[in-house]
């Protein structure tokens, strides 16, 4: 007997953990490229000394090569990384899965 594997709940957490790097996968709104960005944790998401909840931040901003549009993602996590919360703008995540479906 097989089982299947769950699909990801993006709305909880849409990063992948492995190892030193956080893994996160998106696409453009706008023109519906595809992204796949490794994070490292200790150099691309920053100690948090500012006023917020989480122990680390991350703000990044990405530009594709198809389109023009500015993809931003904000997130804060925990000391053991993992998201507080998050946000998108310009873009949409999407799972691993479908990552490699259309990337074919």
């Amino acid at each position: 007997m097989f089982f299947k594997k769950r699909e990801k709940d993006l709305t909880k957490n849409p990063f992948y953990d492995k190892g030193n790097t956080l893994v996160v996968y998106f696409k453009c709104s706008k023109c519906g490229e595809l992204f796949r960005s490794h994070l490292r944790k200790y150099y691309d998401v920053s100690v948090n000394y500012g006023g917020g909840k989480g122990a680390y931040k991350l703000d990044k901003e990405f530009i594709g090569s198809k389109c023009q549009n500015k993809i931003q993602i904000y997130a804060e996590f925990t000391r053991s990384f993992k998201p507080l919360s998050f946000d998108i703008i310009g873009g949409n995540f999407i799972s691993e899965g479908e990552y490699n479906e259309q990337n074919i």
